[in-house]
């Protein structure tokens, strides 16, 4: 199966992208996919599923405040009390909510137990959920220097929202976590393997005369190029790459004993959901095929008799 094969499939259904193209010729045996999807007629569909599996219009993000002074990954975790200021900021990004009950994207956070706090931050945002997972309305644990109820939630996150009071600097590196990729503070870190992404400040960069509503569009694009972005890092791309072969096999496979069943494989009818036994006459495309063709040349063959003993 040629590249230009592929490129003529996804013109046909309009189904694959142009990575996934590419992806299938990676295949082994590509000759045998071709097949497969020549011979189903939910191909398209499946494909459609493989090929969105990563698919979401829905971002969770960290947000950590950080007092004057505080160097450390315990000292910031353990801010239980909000400034002012820092509660305004928060009403840029988004509305406060009460988590029991709450109905939409919840980001992994409790909306039953209370387990996880009772309020976050969220909002919609050109058509995307973003809940954000702020540091300070996670449950404190007290003698838990670590704060691994809060930790648990922000570690997981890829992209994390630093508010500062003073002058203290933040580095990439104070909190440790093998999933926090990049850091919007004052000026955006990221780890070397990302790549960079927009919008870029404003010259000056100040948006007191134009209000929060720019302030929040700034901040929600930057935060959400800056987790699509992060998906590039090295360590990202090679789970990527391990996913979609894990699920391309598994379709593969779907597809394959489809077509065995569309084509007459006796073996497994009686295994395969939604297909009849091959004693209750289903026998695939091929044998009712030649079921039909059988019962046309008897007919045939019974009329032209009938006519020879006039």
């Amino acid at each position: 199966m040629t590249l230009l094969r592929i490129k003529h499939f996804i013109a046909k259904y309009n189904i694959l992208t142009e990575m996934t193209a590419l992806f299938l010729l990676s295949l082994k045996n590509i000759s045998t996919f071709s097949t497969l999807l020549c011979f189903n007629i939910q191909a398209p569909e499946l494909i459609t599923a493989f090929d969105e599996h990563r698919v979401s219009p829905n971002f969770k993000f960290g947000v950590l405040y950080q007092k004057d002074g505080q160097f450390t990954e315990e000292d910031i975790l353990s801010n239980n009390e909000e400034s002012e200021e820092f509660k305004e900021f928060l009403s840029v990004l988004g509305e406060t909510v009460q988590l029991q009950g709450f109905t939409g994207f919840r980001g992994g956070l409790d909306v039953c137990h209370g387990q996880t706090g009772t309020e976050a931050v969220f909002t919609s945002f050109r058509g995307r959920e973003i809940m954000f997972h702020v540091a300070t309305k996670l449950p404190f644990t007290e003698g838990d220097p670590q704060q691994l109820q809060r930790k648990r939630h922000i570690g997981n996150d890829i992209v994390a929202l630093v508010y500062q009071e003073g002058q203290t600097p933040f580095l990439s590196d104070l909190i440790k976590s093998h999933f926090l990729h990049c850091f919007l503070v004052l000026s955006v870190t990221a780890r070397e393997d990302v790549p960079l992404f927009g919008p870029v400040l404003p010259d000056p960069p100040v948006f007191t005369d134009v209000g929060p509503s720019q302030l929040r569009e700034f901040l929600l694009t930057k935060l959400i190029n800056a987790e699509i972005s992060c998906y590039r890092a090295e360590q990202f791309s090679r789970l990527e790459l391990r996913t979609r072969s894990s699920l391309l096999e598994s379709l593969q496979t779907e597809l394959f004993t489809r077509s065995q069943c569309m084509m007459g494989d006796p073996s497994l009818h009686s295994s395969s959901d939604g297909v009849r036994g091959a004693s209750e006459g289903s026998g695939g495309f091929i044998e009712n095929f030649k079921v039909n063709v059988k019962h046309i040349f008897e007919n045939v063959l019974l009329a032209t008799r009938h006519r020879s003993s006039r």
